[in-house]
């Protein structure tokens, strides 16, 4: 890289992982992928984990790839991954068996179980998260009622990309971002959220303190310098280490007129706020409050993203049917339009044993065509999720009370222009997409402004403008869209609305 200084941002996602090398000359942000691992859950017994060692082996690989093919120490590197998981920590700061999977089924029934306890208003009106079944105070409270061994024994909760930054570095710290996802912390007080905690019976030692992104946690451990081939010392940075933090960090352009859109295998849509706002009507309409990159917080919708078809592509694989992503979208485009629609947050959807199955049973159950090609079933599956962005951008500017105009997408589903056009579409709103690689790149701005490479996040943003080439998609004619809506809505309501952006 020709770049004066260059961070090796940690961005891990739930089914890969990648190691990338930000540059920054002064002028521009540049990025390249060093190293690329495949990620997912592993079912051992009655659970299902995280493969932390094999996330760790393929973290160090990039790590020493990037000394292999680069000359010099990078300026810093930094961990940003999901939510909601974590790590436990024996007294002796090692790891407790493997993490468990947000997907794990032993969380199911602990939202009643803890609204006996402590119902959800109060929950959000302290933490301002909506309940959601995978959130991490579900996964600890489900240990409580297991009289869990390895809770009982634990001395250090680490949230998944703390837990990494503490490999590197023996920093035993929750970052900001990451810690809003819990539903255990607090925004008002910047801290734990310590009567909730008290009072579903978590013990309070393992809560490690928290940090704001941008964050020096100290340098990197000799021993991970010398299995890499280092001979002088970098820091671990604590970034916004919550990837939807980070993403939103790197969306250029965004005010008071933008919604962000981060599209990958989860969709989360929403806006900026400087405090925590937590309204009735926000909780009613099932808006949650996660920490931005400058301490404030992002008043979003969780829905489901591109899982879905993921979904599909891995069971068509099974079938031994291999299919690109262009393929699916050039197919897509031949397809009726707004044929078939589903509720892409219902359960059904969530972790169905087949996919296409998934959606053929819940189209007939509403008495809809059922797709059967791949084209129709892409086509399907994009035109919902459209129709759930218009949902959640109608409801997103009543609970801010703002004129919304643009829609700014980032993550993966920036690559997809079939899906950027029917967004802007259903929402008759400019679509703004890019950068792709948002996560990495927010991940790096958060190094650059800890190290003083940059003054300050607003000029980050500013040069990274000037980095990213974005595409521009502008609504046409939206009538068809309103009538599909009003279909939709129409099935939804027959079926009843419990999907999981509903609850989060």
């Amino acid at each position: 890289m020709k770049s004066q200084e260059v961070y090796l941002a940690v961005d891990l996602g739930a089914s890969s992982g990648r190691v990338m090398a930000g540059g920054w000359d002064g002028e521009q942000f540049s990025l390249q992928e060093v190293h690329r691992f495949a990620n997912g859950g592993v079912r051992l017994g009655a659970h299902l984990h995280w493969n932390v060692l094999g996330i760790w082996s393929g973290i160090l690989d990039g790590v020493r790839n990037f000394g292999a093919q680069a000359e010099g120490t990078p300026r810093g590197i930094g961990v940003d991954a999901w939510g909601v998981d974590f790590g436990l920590l024996d007294r002796r700061g090692e790891l407790m068996g493997n993490p468990r999977h947000y997907r794990d089924g032993s969380t199911h029934g602990m939202v009643e179980r803890v609204a006996e306890l402590v119902d959800a208003k109060s929950f959000f009106q302290a933490t301002g998260v909506q309940p959601m079944s995978i959130n991490t105070v579900y996964q600890l409270f489900s240990r409580v009622l297991e009289q869990d061994e390895e809770l009982a024994r634990a001395e250090t909760l680490l949230p998944i990309p703390d837990l990494f930054q503490y490999f590197l570095s023996g920093a035993k710290r929750s970052e900001y971002t990451e810690a809003t996802t819990t539903q255990l912390f607090s925004p008002a007080t910047r801290d734990w959220a310590w009567p909730l905690v008290e009072r579903l019976g978590i013990p309070g030692r393992i809560f490690a303190p928290p940090v704001q992104p941008a964050t020096v946690l100290g340098p990197v451990l000799p021993q991970v310098l010398e299995e890499c081939g280092y001979k002088q010392a970098f820091p671990a940075i604590a970034v916004a280490s919550h990837d939807t933090a980070s993403a939103v960090a790197a969306t250029p352009g965004m005010n008071a007129d933008s919604a962000f859109l981060s599209c990958g295998t989860w969709s989360l849509m929403g806006a900026l706020l400087d405090e925590l706002s937590p309204s009735p009507q926000a909780f009613a309409m099932g808006f949650t409050h996660e920490g931005s990159v400058d301490g404030g917080l992002l008043c979003l919708r969780n829905l489901t993203g591109l899982w879905i078809l993921q979904e599909c592509m891995r069971c068509w694989q099974v079938e031994g049917k291999q299919y690109r992503w262009e393929d699916l979208l050039n197919a897509a485009e031949c397809a009726a339009p707004l044929s078939s629609l589903i509720d892409t947050d219902a359960e059904e959807f969530l972790a169905p044993i087949s996919m296409p199955e998934a959606i053929a049973d819940w189209c007939r159950t509403t008495g809809q065509s059922i797709p059967h090609t791949p084209g129709e079933i892409t086509r399907c599956v994009l035109e919902s999720l459209s129709l759930a962005y218009r949902r959640t951008w109608i409801d997103l500017a009543t609970v801010t009370g703002r004129r919304l105009q643009t829609v700014r997408l980032v993550g993966g589903g920036a690559r997809n222009t079939l899906l950027c056009q029917m967004t802007a579409d259903a929402c008759a709103a400019v679509v703004v997409a890019g950068p792709v690689e948002a996560a990495a790149l927010g991940n790096v701005l958060a190094q650059a402004v800890a190290t003083g490479g940059v003054a300050n996040f607003q000029q980050a943003q500013e040069a990274l403008r000037r980095s990213e080439a974005l595409r521009e998609f502008q609504p046409r004619s939206g009538t068809q869209w309103q009538a599909a809506a009003a279909r939709l809505a129409e099935k939804m309501g027959r079926r009843g609305n419990k999907g999981v952006g509903n609850r989060d």
